[in-house]
């Protein structure tokens, strides 16, 4: 089963995929323009590596949480998914997660690559919590 993750913020979507349900690989973000030309670009790399499942990062508990899940799910809405199952996962914590992994490897943070490690994190959250449901 092809995974991919999207974490998606208003000025970049990051992105990872995992191809074999263990080893999980960051991509190179999505710079976003406008929601139509991102959720073209997203679209068009999910059919590219032929995805069958898209795990969302999703903010929960904070502050701005319930206007984030809103344009989330309607980025979500916007893109082509065919028969791409659509799974939301939490965020909370994974930017600082990532910033912490990095720390100082990367000096330009618009060029979405601690948005892409946030992806992967969400992604290997994903993954952990869907082997102990399917161990138990």
């Amino acid at each position: 089963m092809k995974i991919a993750c999207i974490d998606v913020g208003l000025k970049r979507i990051g992105v990872a995929i995992c191809l074999d349900m263990s080893i999980v690989f960051p991509q190179d973000a999505i710079l976003r323009k406008n929601r139509v030309q991102a959720s073209n670009d997203v679209s068009a790399f999910l059919k590219e590596w032929q995805i069958d499942k898209l795990i969302v990062g999703l903010p929960k508990d904070g502050s701005s949480s319930d206007e984030m899940e809103r344009r989330i799910t309607h980025f979500v809405s916007l893109l082509e998914l065919g028969d791409i199952e659509v799974v939301y996962q939490d965020e909370q914590g994974s930017s600082f997660e990532a910033k912490e992994m990095i720390k100082a490897q990367f000096k330009d943070r618009r060029d979405g690559k601690l948005d892409s490690i946030s992806a992967k994190i969400i992604l290997e959250r994903w993954l952990e919590r869907d082997k102990k449901v399917n161990k138990e």
